[in-house]
């Protein structure tokens, strides 16, 4: 039930979810309710869909969930490319969390493999 605690990609979305809310919290207060509060969502969807897929019973779940967490981590990294052209962030803060957002969405992608490798071998 808790295997998600034990993933890897599950922690380091965590992580990152937590540096896009740091980042954010410098934004310009009209972005409040935009480009931030859009940013922490697909933050905060990529960890959370992870470990909901990973408690399902089913591997087929799993790999369903695991494609809406790469869907999220897709939105926020075209969001971290839209806030460093608005110089909402600088260019060590989008490189980091583009480059986190990158090794994710491999390990999902990776992970999504073994899924499929394991429900073949059925």
């Amino acid at each position: 039930m808790n295997r998600f605690k034990n993933l890897e990609v599950w922690k380091q979305a965590l992580a990152l979810s937590v540096d896009v809310y740091r980042a954010t919290e410098k934004f310009p207060k009209k972005e409040a309710y935009g480009l931030a509060s859009q940013m922490q969502r697909a933050g905060v969807s990529i960890p959370s869909n992870i470990a909901e897929g990973a408690a399902r019973n089913h591997d087929g779940e799993f790999f369903h969930f695991l494609g809406i967490a790469c869907g999220s981590a897709a939105e926020l990294f075209t969001q971290t490319l839209i806030a460093r052209e608005l110089e909402y962030i600088s260019i060590e803060q989008a490189t980091k969390i583009t480059g986190e957002l990158d090794h994710i969405m491999n390990r999902i992608f990776k992970l999504q493999g073994q899924l499929e490798t394991k429900h073949k071998r059925r």
